[in-house]
């Protein structure tokens, strides 16, 4: 990782990943998927329909690995 980015603290680093993927999905329209991708996500979407787990927010999720590191 570039030094300058570890320099920055956690929060900043991980608003900046977000940011990132939110400029990434709101040009969701020119991205294309695989069959595979498809699957995975169509098997997703069925494992969710029936448990309705919506799992833990990103943010979450991230902090928690930053922690383990």
């Amino acid at each position: 990782m570039n030094t300058k980015l570890r320099d920055l603290p956690i929060k900043e680093r991980v608003q900046l990943v977000e940011d990132i993927w939110d400029s990434i999905s709101s040009d969701q329209k020119s991205l294309s998927l695989s069959d595979s991708q498809m699957k995975e996500l169509d098997l997703h979407l069925k494992s969710y329909e029936v448990d309705r787990n919506k799992g833990n927010p990103a943010i979450e999720v991230m902090l928690k690995i930053q922690q383990l590191l």
